[in-house]
Order: C-alpha cells, then sequence, then structure tokens
C-alpha cells in the first residue's frame, strides 16, 4: 500500500454504494443512517462527560481519576476490560483476516481463549501488590519489586511506545466508519470529523477519566452484542446458511496447510502468533489500567470467567470474513470504491451495507465508532499514568511525596491530551502503512516486559532487575531486527533450526531469547544486585489465600 492508498481519502464513499445498484444518498437512505449514527455518537460523549458525578470524589488524585479508586466491582469491570479489549480495529481488522487470509486469521479467536487463564493466574495477584503499596502502573510495581528505576523506565517507555500506533488505530477505525456513514470532505475537511470526536474524547477523559471509559464502554457492549446477535441471524440467512457460507469458500483457506518435515508452515505460525499475542495482550498499559481498577482480585477472577463471553462475538465476526467472501461484496462494482480505499478492512461495512436496512446500519456503524473511544481514552489514560508516576515523579519531580501528589493528576491529564493529540497526528501526517508497521512492532516490543512484570510475580530468586533489563533489551532489539529483515511487512519470522523451517511469531520467538538471557545471566547479576524489594512474601500469599 503506499501513500495513495491511505485511509484518509474518503471522497469516493459517498453516496454509500449498495449491491442492487441503488445508493444510500445523502438525500435519501444515508440520512437515516447518519442520524441514527450521529445521535448514538452523541449519547456515548454525553455519557462521558457525566460520567465525573459516579461515587464523586477528589479526581485531582491520580488513583482517583486514572484507577476510579479501585473501585469497579464485576460488572463495570466486565464490560470496561471488554470495550478495552475488542477494539473498533479489532472488529474491522479480524473479519478483514479472515476475508483476506482465510483459516489463519482465526488466530485471533485462539490467543483471546488462552488469553484469560492467564488472566485468571496472574493479574489478581499484580492487583493485591499494586493495591497494598499504592502502584498505579505496572511499571511502578517493577521499581518496587526490583529496586530498579531504569528496568522501570524500560518497561513503561515500551508500554507507552506499544499504546501509541495502538490509539492511532483507533483513529483509522473511526476514520474508516466516518466514511462509510458519509461523513466526508476534501483537504484537512477529510479529518475534521475525526479531530472534532477525538478532541471531545480527550476533554471527557481529562474532566471524568477512568469512570467516562467505562461508562461508555457499557453503551458500547450493549450495541455490539445486539448488532452482533442480528447480524448472527440475518446474513447466514441470506447466504442460505453456514453451509451454504463454508460451501463457497476455496477449502485451502478453510484449513490450515499441512505441516511437512521440512516446513511446519502455517501451524507454527499459528501456534506462536496465539501464544504470543496472548503473553501480551494484558500488558498493554491500558489493559493494566483497566485490571487494576477492579473493586479487588477476586473480581479479576470473575471477570477472565465471564470475559470469555466476547470472544463468543469476536468468533462470529471472524465467521463474518467468510460470509463477505460467500456474499462476494470483494468483487461487487457497488463496493469497489471502498475496497479500492481500505482493503480488506471495507469487508464487514460492506456486507452490512448489502444486508440491512439503513437504520441499522447506523447502529452497527455506531457501535463500531463508539468501540474506539473506550480503549483510546483508556490508552491515553494508562499511558499517562506511566509518565507521571514513572518518569515525571521518578526522574523530573524532585519535590516531597505530598507536593508530587497534589500535582500527579493534573500532569497526567496533560499528558492524556497530547497522547490523543499525538495519535492523530499519526493518523494525518504518516501514511496508514507505516501505523500498521508501528503497531506490529508494538506487540513485539511489549511482550519483552512480561517477565519483568507477570513472571516476577511467581519466582523471587530466578530474576535480577539487572538481567530483567539486558534480557528486555536484547528481546527489543532481535526483534525490531526480525521484522526490519522483512521490510516491516510480516510478524512471522522463519527460524531455521537443525534444518527444519520453522514459521514462528517474532514477539514470540524474541520473548523466549529475552527470557533465556534474563535467566542466565542472573547469576552473574545475584551478588551486586543492590535494589531493595518493597514486595514481601505476605503481599504475593495474601491473595493465594483469598
Amino acid at each position: 500500500m503506499d501513500s495513495a492508498d491511505r485511509v484518509s481519502h474518503l471522497d469516493c464513499l459517498s453516496p454509500i454504494a449498495r449491491s442492487d445498484g441503488s445508493t444510500m444518498s445523502h438525500e435519501g437512505g444515508s440520512v437515516m443512517v447518519m442520524a441514527v449514527f450521529s445521535s448514538l455518537f452523541v449519547i456515548a460523549i454525553v455519557i462521558g462527560f457525566l460520567a465525573s458525578s459516579w461515587k464523586r470524589s477528589d479526581l485531582s488524585k491520580l488513583n482517583e481519576w486514572g484507577l476510579a479508586g479501585r473501585r469497579f466491582g464485576i460488572v463495570l469491570s466486565w464490560f470496561l476490560m471488554g470495550g478495552d479489549l475488542y477494539t473498533a480495529y479489532t472488529f474491522i481488522a479480524v473479519p478483514a483476516l479472515v476475508f483476506g487470509v482465510g483459516a489463519l486469521g482465526f488466530f485471533g479467536v485462539a490467543y483471546a481463549t488462552i488469553a484469560f487463564p492467564l488472566l485468571f493466574l496472574i493479574f489478581p495477584r499484580l492487583w493485591e501488590v499494586a493495591h497494598r503499596h499504592g502502584y498505579v502502573t505496572a511499571s511502578e510495581y517493577v521499581r518496587g519489586r526490583f529496586g530498579n528505576r531504569w528496568l522501570a523506565l524500560a518497561v513503561g517507555v515500551t508500554g507507552i511506545l506499544a499504546t501509541m500506533p495502538y490509539i492511532a488505530l483507533q483513529l483509522v477505525g473511526t476514520q474508516v466508519v466516518f466514511g462509510a456513514v458519509g461523513f466526508v470532505g476534501s483537504g484537512w475537511l477529510t479529518y475534521l470529523p475525526l479531530i472534532i470526536s477525538f478532541v471531545l474524547l480527550a476533554g471527557f477523559s481529562a474532566m471524568s477519566g477512568l469512570r467516562a471509559s467505562a461508562f461508555i464502554a457499557i453503551l458500547k457492549g450493549v450495541l455490539i452484542f445486539a448488532t452482533v446477535i442480528v447480524a448472527i441471524i440475518v446474513i447466514p440467512g441470506q447466504l442460505g446458511g453456514y453451509g451454504a457460507i463454508f460451501a463457497k469458500i476455496p477449502p485451502q483457506n478453510i484449513l490450515l496447510a499441512a505441516p511437512t518435515a521440512e516446513n511446519w508452515g502455517s501451524f507454527s505460525s499459528f501456534s506462536s502468533l496465539a501464544l504470543g499475542s496472548a503473553f501480551a495482550l494484558f500488558l498493554y498499559p491500558h489493559a493494566v489500567t483497566g485490571l487494576l481498577s477492579s473493586a479487588s482480585g477476586r473480581v479479576i477472577e470473575q471477570n477472565s470467567i465471564v470475559q470469555p463471553v466476547f470472544n463468543i462475538l469476536l468468533w462470529f465476526l471472524s465467521i463474518f470474513g467468510f460470509a463477505a467472501v460467500a456474499a462476494g461484496v470483494g468483487t461487487d462494482p457497488a463496493f469497489a470504491d471502498g475496497f479500492k480505499q481500505y482493503g480488506p478492512s471495507y469487508a464487514l461495512l460492506a456486507l452490512f451495507v448489502k444486508y440491512f436496512p439503513d437504520w441499522f446500519v447506523g447502529v452497527a456503524f455506531a457501535a463500531i465508532a463508539i468501540g474506539a473511544l473506550v480503549p483510546a481514552s483508556v490508552m491515553a489514560i494508562g499511558s499517562a499514568n506511566i509518565i507521571t508516576r514513572d518518569i515525571w515523579g521518578e526522574f523530573v519531580h524532585s519535590g516531597t511525596a505530598e507536593a508530587r501528589e497534589q500535582k500527579e493528576a493534573s500532569i497526567a491529564k496533560v499528558f492524556a491530551l497530547l497522547m490523543v493529540a499525538a495519535a492523530l497526528i499519526f493518523v494525518v501526517a504518516i501514511p496508514l502503512q507505516y501505523v500498521i508497521q508501528f503497531q506490529l512492532l508494538g506487540g513485539i516490543w511489549v511482550i519483552q516486559t512480561f517477565p519483568a512484570v507477570a513472571m516476577s510475580l511467581f519466582v523471587r530468586r530466578w530474576l535480577t532487575g539487572r538481567g530483567l533489563l539486558v534480557g528486555w533489551l536484547v528481546g527489543m532489539i532481535s526483534g525490531t531486527w526480525m521484522v526490519a529483515s522483512l521490510g516491516f511487512t510480516a510478524s512471522v519470522y522463519p527460524l531455521h533450526i537443525f534444518g527444519i523451517t520453522i514459521p514462528c511469531y517474532i514477539a514470540f520467538a524474541s520473548f523466549v531469547l529475552n527470557l533465556a538471557v534474563a535467566v542466565v545471566l542472573t547469576p552473574l547479576f545475584r551478588a551486586g544486585e543492590s535494589g531493595r524489594d518493597e514486595t514481601g512474601i505476605a503481599d504475593y500469599a495474601a491473595q493465594a489465600a483469598e
């Protein structure tokens, strides 16, 4: 994709074409789409601003603004985590991947399934330690655990770097929907709806903090479930049932190609993508922020049990990628302009336009667009928490702890606004392929923090701060080098081991190397380890004893 194919060129999508040759013009059908879409979007924004009144407290404190006072029960936590992890880009990209490559695209369902047992095992313990010591971020926990500010800085900066393109991709997903709805223009006006919506996002994030994200997540969840449940019934019915859908898919796209003795092919690609993505999922700052806002470690355990309900939606969204193939939207002249500009990312939107009335298209598009507000808000808040506690508070602020606490929330709000602004610049100034490349690197980078954040909760003698820092550096360099060697176009690298070619997700391969280096270096660094561990055995045992 070159710069001419950037997602910012939206003019071709107005009016929206239907497969029967009609259009949703601004004077006709799209008026209904735009009205429904706009109404629901405005409701979401209003909810964001009103959320500050929930259990009123002092939002000038970082714990209240950035973690909602750690008071979210199972219902709010479930909606927040679902809205946080299942993003607008997910709802567009997952069916697009299946539409484009077939069975390999289902790795998203597999990795989400693997991730929730990890959530149950690991993160209630992190919550307990963070609650006892007042930690707001994972990197703050790492500094307390190892007494190593440089390792903590590495973990924090990695999270921010991984999050920036992630926010940008939420904007990309929203921009695709805005274009499909009919909010178009030329020149800088192309970006006006996007800029307005995310200025408002920055506003309610600064005013209400994490409370806004949680309450908008409820609206998002209701809309997404309603949309997908209706689509599960209508779309297969229009295509003759699920059997008829799969019958129209080329056989080589339905199943992974069988591995050979010389090349494990898509089997190792699928497995490593699922494992690596699962290990990385809850390390992103927005995921950690959502988890630490829970009222207890028990809430996180309960959430890990019921959260996979969202994964059922992801499964059907993946099948919709096949449904788009069966419906022939990719070769339908009515949708040619949309696919020319967006490629496979247009598949799901075209499917809804083809089979649903205008008012329901408005609901579906609003669900996807609102789906960007929740994660983008939490991403900005989570990154701002890191900058405030682990960079500004640790390396810049020189006053007392009391003085720092009084300024933290104000500093965090400023940085949250800057994160949203930077993401907008990403979308406006950088071609889409580069944003996607940065996101590809984000998953590879953030998994390098797994030993320091997750494994350190269970092992106390196998790892040292300096060993983890060197391992992190090796993982970052090796992962980035592998992506660069592929021209930043793929995330699966062909490893050649004992004459066997093993295609492997770069994040997983570099993580294994990172961990091996950290473990090997631990005995060498153990004697000179000077950092003091603020945490104690009782901190970890308390959660296990619940």
